[in-house]
């Protein structure tokens, strides 16, 4: 049986970009054909619909009648950027940070008092998964349900990741999550610049812990602040960045709670979650 989709989001059927090569479609069917019918579920669940092309029997390929969705470039949800965030280390930041194991690590987040957001947080919120996991995923800060739970990624944006995870036959218990802040900003506003200064030698220090093959970096925020950048998201897609002092490489998609408020954009993510899934073959070969 297919899962359920959180309530209120609009079914779209997946369509190649009208940019989209000979070459890089051949790629994107192929791996399509491959699916498997609980893949096929899961795809389902997200809201993208598989079809079989009936001149390409080898191949299936996601149509639609109403013709390819391209990018809005006047999308002012994805070019408007606000200054990015430095990620050096603040100085009252603990000198013997990088000496702490994992235990340790939770426990000095937990007792962090070193910016405002401590007087706001129900919890921190340090991160959930596997912690030698291959694949990490980092968001911008915790929610009001993850504050309260203390887990990030676990309301209806966490039920996407959930299915986005399983679309590339990847458990949430697989792969590492966390946020560039471990505490959630007031009525869920963007990071101030010195919150993610101070959270930063955190995250940092979870990264050489972990070491993970690929980052991946969940929307606009998470993106431009890893990576120093005021680029547009949609410019970031589908290749790979090296970020200063990580030495991990990192892949940009968009934040499944953006998702939920914009469908239409489902099938990118979907080409983005290819792209992770085939970059991380090849880091692990």
């Amino acid at each position: 049986m297919v899962q359920a989709f959180p309530p209120g989001v609009t079914r779209r059927k997946y369509v190649p970009r009208h940019n989209t090569t000979e070459g890089d479609l051949h790629k994107m069917v192929c791996m399509t054909m491959l699916l498997s019918d609980k893949q096929r579920s899961y795809l389902h669940a997200m809201g993208i619909d598989v079809y079989q092309r009936q001149d390409a029997p080898c191949v299936q390929l996601l149509t639609t009648a109403a013709g390819a969705i391209t990018p809005d470039p006047e999308d002012k949800s994805l070019s408007q950027v606000q200054e990015p965030i430095p990620l050096t280390p603040p100085s009252n930041s603990p000198t013997q940070l990088t000496l702490l194991d994992w235990a340790a690590l939770q426990t000095a987040v937990r007792g962090c008092t070193a910016c405002g957001l401590h007087q706001t947080r129900t919890q921190t919120v340090f991160g959930v998964g596997d912690p030698k996991a291959q694949l990490m995923f980092i968001g911008e800060a915790p929610g009001a349900e993850e504050d309260r739970q203390g887990e990030p990624f676990v309301g209806r944006a966490g039920q996407l990741l959930n299915q986005m995870l399983l679309a590339i036959e990847l458990q949430r218990s697989q792969v590492y999550i966390a946020n560039i802040l471990k505490c959630r900003p007031p009525n869920n506003r963007d990071p101030k610049p010195e919150e993610a200064a101070q959270c930063w030698p955190y995250l940092q220090r979870q990264i050489e812990i972990v070491q993970p093959r690929l980052l991946v970096a969940l929307g606009r925020i998470a993106a431009q602040r890893l990576l120093k950048t005021d680029t547009p998201l949609v410019r970031l897609r589908q290749k790979q960045h090296h970020p200063e002092g990580l030495g991990v490489p990192l892949i940009v998609t968009y934040h499944p709670a953006y998702l939920l408020r914009s469908p239409q954009d489902k099938r990118k993510a979907w080409e983005d979650l290819l792209y992770i899934r085939n970059t991380l073959r090849e880091t692990t070969k």
